[in-house]
């Protein structure tokens, strides 16, 4: 099968499915002669029993040890389980606290806002998890400045450039040489290759403490 068609039969976008052969999850074959990729009807069961997995927020990480035998879906569900058993624990202490301002009379000016804030601090010292501000009110910014900066560095690139093709034509002698142009061509290229890493790194420490927040909500209940 090709990938438009296991596209059609599982119900996921040609980039998930390479995503997932990227992270390992399914190995397609490879057509004689001209090399495209070729799925079987495994592949197409695999890919609906990841996407089944995703659905249900399971970490890549679980869903190959599931894939390979080296966890039982009863223990994988287990962890997932626990994951979402304490996220629904972080909800309701959020609710419990939106329900509470929600009773308060006045407004927001007249809130005790110290003490709210010590009763949160106090939850979260227990192993409650609200929203970590110091993260989620500082990343938007950081990559709209970093889109910007990306943004005026590639306009600047494309103009140097630009000046050189335009020298190359008018006198090919004096034109730079063609190891500075592939250099000026590669800079570009490099920072948007940064700056789609700096993203993913900030994804998987985004995972990472999850798991490190359940770690914790463990030893709190011991």
């Amino acid at each position: 099968m090709k990938i438009n068609e296991v596209e059609a039969a599982v119900g996921v976008t040609k980039k998930n499915i390479r995503f997932y052969e990227e992270e390992g999850l399914i190995t397609p074959g490879r057509e004689p002669g001209n090399g495209y990729r070729s799925y079987s009807q495994a592949d197409v069961e695999r890919l609906r029993r990841i996407k089944l997995l995703r659905k249900l927020d399971v970490p890549l990480a679980e869903i190959r040890e599931m894939l390979e035998g080296r966890k039982t879906l009863a223990e994988g569900m287990g962890q997932q389980l626990e994951r979402l058993n304490a996220r629904r624990k972080d909800l309701d202490e959020a609710i419990g606290f939106c329900t509470v301002l929600e009773k308060a009379s006045g407004n927001l000016e007249e809130l005790d806002v110290e003490q709210t804030l010590a009763r949160l601090a106090a939850r979260e010292e227990q192993g409650v998890t609200f929203v970590n501000i110091e993260r989620t009110d500082r990343k938007g910014e950081r990559i709209r400045g970093a889109c910007v900066g990306a943004a005026l560095f590639v306009a600047l690139m494309a103009f140097v450039i630009a000046t050189m093709a335009w020298a190359f034509y008018s006198d090919p002698q004096e034109a730079p040489p063609l190891p500075l142009l592939i250099v000026l061509f590669g800079i570009p290229v490099g920072c948007i290759c940064l700056l789609y890493t700096s993203d993913a790194a900030d994804e998987e420490d985004s995972v990472d403490l999850g798991g490190r927040r359940l770690m914790k909500k463990k030893k709190n209940k011991k």
